[in-house]
């Protein structure tokens, strides 16, 4: 009777998404219906709106030179360094979580420069902004809209890095830390459809 008694007593384990991660789910879903409009918008440019807006042909003027590619190689990487280091902050290695994360935002930044550098060819070279013609539109609105969670993302990164190197950043958020990697990893998801649609699904058909 005794023992039944203790076998009632005992707590019972509940597994359950924390608030920050079922808010950071939500957050996600949210942005891939809005990522996916723009997606739709820039597909529709390029299979029907080209031929009646007499906008630039893509074609003419997306090449896969080496900027892309490194520009994306190195977001891509970003991915797993970020995992590297929040697991590094889960064992208390601060040491290694912020050598992790400076690659991170390392890797982030010049994915921004190469964004930028691209931008300022189409703009200052190409004479191509968002009210020249449709594709300035769907363009600097669907890779705009991706540089800005890019932006937004290594932003939080960077601001775990300053406070780690303070000191104030404890094993303790390491949670919230691979909440934000979420974030981050979404980012670089997004990348890939970005990527496929705009620069290799136009340029090699």
């Amino acid at each position: 009777m005794a023992n039944q008694t203790d076998h009632h007593a005992l707590p019972r384990e509940e597994h359950h998404l924390s608030k920050g991660k079922v808010g950071m789910s939500c957050l996600i879903i949210t942005e891939s219906f809005f990522f996916m409009a723009f997606i739709v918008a820039y597909l529709y440019y390029i299979v029907i709106m080209q031929v009646d807006d007499g906008g630039p042909d893509p074609k003419d003027l997306f090449y896969l030179d080496w900027m892309v590619y490194v520009a994306s190689i190195c977001l891509f990487s970003s991915s797993a360094t970020v995992v590297f280091a929040a697991k590094a902050l889960a064992r208390g290695a601060h040491d290694k979580f912020r050598s992790w994360l400076f690659i991170t935002v390392v890797l982030g930044g010049l994915f921004i420069a190469a964004t930028a550098m691209e931008w300022i060819g189409l703009i200052g070279g190409k004479g191509i902004w968002m009210d020249t013609c449709s594709f300035g539109t769907c363009f600097f609105s669907l890779v705009g809209f991706h540089a800005f969670h890019v932006c937004f993302g290594l932003t939080a990164l960077s601001l775990c890095l300053v406070l780690s190197l303070l000191g104030k950043f404890p094993t303790m958020q390491a949670e919230r830390f691979e909440v934000l990697s979420w974030y981050w990893h979404f980012v670089d998801t997004v990348w890939i459809f970005v990527f496929t649609t705009v620069y290799i699904l136009r340029v090699y058909t």
